[in-house]
């Protein structure tokens, strides 16, 4: 099962890295839970340092949030290093820098070792204004500049796409082809040893033996368990009131090839756009394609069914030689209160570790997670520890908790709409409405063969009530980005751990709407 309705330009990691999987296994020295990015990085990382590895993973390799990432690989981050150095000062920002650095070169080592090019390529970067305000750009080269970054400004901006305006360049970022890499990754892991094992995650119990909890009643046992599954679906307050959960959006276009140059691309907006290329094998040797992101907005919060179209039209009017569009996907991403990622021993649960909060950095982020996260497990310090724990408060971040909290709190005003139960006599084939049953709000999705499907709309995680999500074909929670599938409620994202309770409509609507043909 899929996170999400749409489907990204990747190859299906899922499909093909099918065999293998076991259903037995009661301990490991260490137990990963989750098989993306992070959890295949973790793991491989561990198994080389002899450690026994054992990934418990739900559905399969890539099917969570990996394979819905554009592939940027950046050490010249998101949330600007001028505002990293105030949240965790030069020092932080310093070692933000090395760290996404080195998790580039790791994932580059991985790729030598696989024997094919994965998509790698190390390429510049270049951030532009949307207002082509240079005072800004110059501040924020004088940031990253600090932070150790090969950066310069550029006030001519960058040739062959004139509409940038001024850009600052940065040196040795790169560019992947997510599923090809995922591919290679899973068959390195294979061959360290480390054992893939099917199973549905409910719970973590932290201790001198750490307890996994499977929904179908196994128990697996670790001496260290990683929590690398986007958002802990298990009890700990480490995180998820530090983090925010976005939607992000991607569109594909065709354009010749080499009528734009080869780079990383991202603005300043709010919400803020990204552009990287991709030459895939077999693709027309004239023709490339061009991965355009961006459009972010709070999961459950401002569905726009135009967000596709907007996109379109934001390259077009920067990147013309796009000819046409072949693909549209939607990601989640978790935007932590102080930029950077949660990495680490988990404050609440003893021996277990934490990834999670990826900033829209989450290969970077999930990949360094293996050298910090295995340093950790084995006992040897690691000068980015304290920079990414997972129980770290940064005082001068705490308007961003203030503010994403008391959002959230907010969308609990759902539980006072009154939506009647005729409502659905509208409701069209492919949509969802919450409507009122008595005292129950109640998530009601009518499919392509007119059935209606209906949940109870309370979020199993802390009781928001979920929305529809007319992009994905979900409900969202809009408190804290807990996803549901729309026909039997099960979990697409986390945090929540139980999927939406089943709800009985009343006779009558049932019998009133089932054959309606919208």
């Amino acid at each position: 099962m899929k996170t999400a309705h749409t489907r990204p330009v990747w190859n299906d990691v899922t499909a093909a890295t099918g065999d293998g999987w076991q259903d037995e296994c009661t301990e490991a020295e260490v137990i990963v839970v989750g098989a993306g990015v992070a959890g295949l990085s973790v793991a491989l990382e561990l198994a080389r340092a002899g450690k026994q590895v054992a990934i418990v993973e739900r559905e399969g390799i890539g099917a969570g949030e990996t394979l819905r990432s554009s592939a940027h690989l950046a050490s010249a981050l998101d949330d600007r290093f001028s505002t990293l150095a105030r949240y965790h000062g030069e020092a932080g920002a310093r070692l933000a820098a090395a760290s996404h650095a080195a998790a580039i070169d790791w994932i580059a080592t991985t790729v030598a070792r696989s024997g094919t090019d994965c998509g790698f390529k190390r390429v510049p970067g270049y951030l532009f204004s949307c207002t082509q305000d240079v005072d800004d750009l110059r501040r924020e080269c004088h940031a990253a500049e600090a932070a150790g970054l090969q950066v310069a400004l550029q006030t001519a901006g960058v040739d062959g796409v004139p509409a940038l305006g001024p850009v600052l360049r940065f040196d040795d970022q790169a560019r992947v082809d997510i599923g090809l890499y995922l591919l290679a990754l899973a068959r390195q892991v294979r061959a360290a040893g480390v054992r893939l094992v099917r199973g549905d995650v409910t719970a973590i119990e932290g201790g001198g033996r750490p307890r996994v909890q499977c929904r179908d009643g196994r128990v697996l046992h670790a001496g260290a368990v990683v929590a690398a599954t986007n958002v802990p679906v298990h009890d700990t307050g480490a995180t998820w009131m530090k983090q925010a959960a976005y939607r992000t959006y991607v569109v594909v276009g065709r354009a010749p090839a080499h009528s734009i140059p080869d780079a990383l691309y991202w603005d300043d907006g709010d919400p803020y756009h990204y552009v990287r290329l991709r030459l895939p094998a077999g693709m027309d040797e004239g023709e490339m394609e061009v991965l355009v992101g961006g459009g972010d907005h709070k999961t459950g919060q401002d569905d726009d069914p135009d967000v596709y179209a907007c996109l379109q039209e934001w390259a077009n009017a920067r990147f013309p030689s796009i000819t046409r569009y072949t693909h549209a996907w939607s990601g989640q991403i978790l935007e932590p209160d102080d930029g950077l990622a949660f990495i680490g021993a988990d404050p609440d649960n003893a021996n277990v570790y934490l990834v999670s909060g990826d900033s829209g950095n989450g290969l970077t982020h999930g990949t360094l997670a293996a050298l910090l996260l295995t340093d950790l497990v084995l006992g040897r310090d690691n000068p980015w520890a304290a920079l990414y724990a997972p129980g770290r408060h940064r005082l001068l971040s705490a308007g961003n908790w203030l503010r994403e909290n008391a959002n959230a709190a907010l969308q609990y005003r759902d539980w006072l709409a009154s939506v009647p139960a005729d409502a659905l006599a509208g409701l069209a084939r492919g949509s969802g409405q919450v409507i009122r049953c008595g005292v129950h709000q109640v998530a009601v999705y009518r499919s392509g063969d007119g059935m209606l499907h209906a949940h109870n709309a309370r979020c199993t995680h802390m009781g928001c009530v979920v929305r529809w999500s007319s992009e994905e074909k979900s409900w969202d929670c809009p408190c804290h980005g807990s996803r549901f599938k729309a026909t039997s409620g099960a979990i697409l994202n986390g945090p929540a751990s139980e999927p939406l309770a089943p709800f009985e409509l009343p006779q009558q609507e049932v019998g009133r709407d089932a054959g309606r043909s919208e």
